[in-house]
């Protein structure tokens, strides 16, 4: 599995000048996503709808809102 291309703009497009607030999405070569986001797990998991779950291997992520609009016109409708 590799990384084919970045969705969306590059984090210094989105005012990040340090390696500190950098979200990012990206297509890999299975066709699924990769996100780089704010762990946030503990804080999220009680959080999560009845209908809602996710494996021990699994975390729950936060990437910002500016980081997915700029994203939306990269990511392939099927």
């Amino acid at each position: 599995m590799k990384i084919v291309r970045r969705i969306g703009v590059p984090p210094h497009v989105r005012g990040s000048t340090s390696g500190a607030n950098c979200p990012d999405v990206f297509e890999l070569s299975d066709g699924n996503f990769a996100v780089i986001g704010t762990e946030a797990t503990a804080e999220l998991d009680k959080e999560l709808p009845a209908d809602a779950s996710r494996a021990d291997y699994e975390r729950i992520v936060i990437v910002s809102r500016e980081t997915l609009v700029r994203a939306k016109a990269d990511i392939p409708d099927a």
